[in-house]
């Protein structure tokens, strides 16, 4: 029988510690009815006997304390709600254990941003790991010895699994389920629950909205250029001569400040006009991508294709809401 801990951090979401909590449990009662024996002994577990979540809306009552939890096999950390930062200083608490149960054999997933807790731990140095997309940028301020993979919904390495945002922490309780209790439960637990299985990139949801929580004015500058000459073919060399800096510190400087290269951050910013054209305008494929100054349409679609998961047909028959009521 398989141990599952799930944590009951101070200030958690409510939703991913009772969301697995019963996933798991929808699996052993799947089992029963095949006369079979149940799979998981599943846990929740804080460092108090009371704990108060969703900024203090919620109050839970452990089944037991980490204190008392000697070995586990799996250990849950679920998403915060509200400041990050805040959450994981509520939780220090929790840290040593973490790591004490991964020594011992335990494998560790976290939910969503959850994995702020689990990067404070150390375990994801030199790992992948994803998270909520929105939360990326304040990530890799923390956490830059760690490989963030915002495009993926599970990340696995090492015994140590990482989910993307809000409800994509589904696909990994059923990807974990899937590894313990094989195939046929985790599809089954799908449809009770009506989540997509093998869905596994959440580029198709991220907003691109640039980076510019810092205090370098010549980035600042850089990054409104590009976004208000979106139909130009703007050049590293053209913006490093209207600011007057030389092109390897301009780009030296603009990828400390923003996370992105400057390349990748005008690729960005075009594909973000041509998701927002495609979603709200009857306009077609060429009409959008001239719009956003691309002329090659392999090049187009390529780049589209990188940051979203999808081709830009594809995106355009997805969320364009005309297209979506036929």
């Amino acid at each position: 029988m398989k141990h599952i801990t799930i944590l009951a951090t101070t200030g958690s979401n409510l939703g991913s510690i009772d969301n697995p909590r019963r996933a798991f449990l929808t699996v052993n009662e799947s089992l029963k009815d095949k006369g079979k024996s149940p799979l998981f002994k599943v846990q929740i577990a804080g460092t108090t006997k009371e704990i108060k979540l969703n900024n203090g809306i919620y109050t839970i009552h452990p089944d037991a304390e980490i204190k008392n939890i000697k070995k586990t096999d799996l250990v849950i950390i679920p998403a915060f709600e509200g400041d990050i930062k805040k959450g994981v200083e509520q939780n220090t608490d929790l840290i040593p254990w973490i790591i004490q149960q991964y020594k011992k054999g335990a494998e560790i997933a976290s939910l969503c941003v959850g994995a702020f807790l689990l990067a404070s731990t150390g375990l994801l140095e030199g790992k992948s790991c994803s998270t909520h997309w929105r939360a990326a940028n304040e990530f890799k301020k923390m956490f830059p010895g760690v490989n963030l993979v915002t495009d993926k919904i599970i990340t696995d390495e090492y015994g140590i699994y990482t989910s993307g945002g809000a409800f994509s922490s589904a696909n990994l309780i059923l990807y974990i389920i899937e590894k313990y209790a094989g195939r046929e439960e985790a599809i089954q637990c799908s449809k009770t629950f009506q989540v997509d299985l093998d869905r596994h990139s959440q580029s198709p949801f991220i907003i691109f909205e640039g980076q510019k929580d810092h205090n370098d004015i010549h980035i600042k500058k850089a990054q409104e250029f590009i976004e208000n000459n979106i139909q130009e073919k703007i050049s590293v060399d053209q913006l490093a001569s209207m600011l007057s800096i030389g092109r390897r510190n301009l780009e030296r400087r603009f990828k400390k400040a923003t996370s992105n290269s400057l390349v990748e951050y005008m690729q960005r910013v075009k594909v973000e006009a041509a998701k927002m054209r495609f979603e709200r305008s009857t306009d077609n494929v060429n009409e959008v991508m001239y719009n956003v100054g691309y002329n090659d349409p392999k090049a187009f679609r390529t780049t589209f294709k990188r940051f979203t998961g999808l081709s830009p047909v594809g995106y355009r028959n997805k969320y364009n809401r005309e297209l979506a009521e036929v």
